[in-house]
């Protein structure tokens, strides 16, 4: 198992780790700052700092076969560290804060609309939701408007955990049909957008909504009979 340090600090950069496996899968650390892909969000990239020896870049980072285990997955032709390997583990912080912004920014829009939703992602500076609404109900000025004014309005943003069973007695908090929340081992980590969103989510996201910055709807596409894709990039 990896100690999972994002899970409780996503501002957290780098940390000393120890290499605990690295095969054709990539590097496996006993602790990281890297998140893995999922829920949307794409994973991590950065450099692992061995204190003797080349710095490892890493191209991406994934889940492993089991809960809780993270793959550093290394630019090709890189050679692995040893077990045992003692170094330093540290993103590439502009990229990951870009990713939070936008994934915060995402749970914006789920208040804003809504419909179920059935799909999506998060990029680099942009992000995409699909909701299960009619068409006719969507409109891009307006959402840009009531986004940007839920993001100037600075809202507190904060990870906390509820039980399996707050959860079952609350089931209208998952809002997505397309990725079901990690229940099963006691308890579900949740964000709480204060008086805004609260739904499930393993993301990183910013600790106050200010932090996201103006953005814009660029497109919103038919999908289906009631599937729409909403399109969002920052305005910077």
């Amino acid at each position: 198992m990896t100690e999972l340090l994002f899970r409780e600090d996503g501002y957290a950069r780098r940390c000393e780790a120890r290499v605990i496996g690295a095969d054709a899968r990539g590097i496996r650390l006993d602790r990281t700052v890297f998140y893995p892909t999922g829920g949307g969000q794409p994973g991590d990239t950065g450099v692992l700092l061995p204190a003797s020896g080349e710095a490892i870049a890493i191209a991406d980072t994934v889940k492993g076969a089991v809960p809780d285990e993270v793959i550093h997955v290394p630019a090709p032709g890189t050679n692995l560290p040893a077990p045992g390997t003692v170094l330093s583990a540290e993103i590439d912080w502009p990229r990951r804060h870009r990713l939070m912004r936008m994934h915060t920014c995402l749970h914006l829009l789920c208040n804003i609309v809504p419909g179920a939703v059935t799909g999506g992602q998060v990029g680099d500076g942009r992000g995409r939701l699909d909701f299960d609404v009619p068409g006719a109900s969507l409109d891009k000025v307006a959402i840009a408007a009531a986004l940007n004014a839920l993001i100037a309005a600075g809202h507190p943003v904060e990870p906390r955990w509820i039980s399996d069973a707050e959860l079952a007695a609350k089931p209208e908090l998952v809002r997505t049909m397309s990725v079901k929340p990690p229940a099963g081992s006691g308890r579900v980590r949740v964000i709480d957008i204060a008086g805004v969103d609260l739904q499930p989510c393993g993301g990183t996201h910013v600790r106050n909504t200010a932090e996201i910055g103006p953005v814009v709807v660029s497109k919103i596409e038919n999908k289906g009979r009631q599937n729409r894709r909403i399109m969002i990039a920052f305005a910077e």
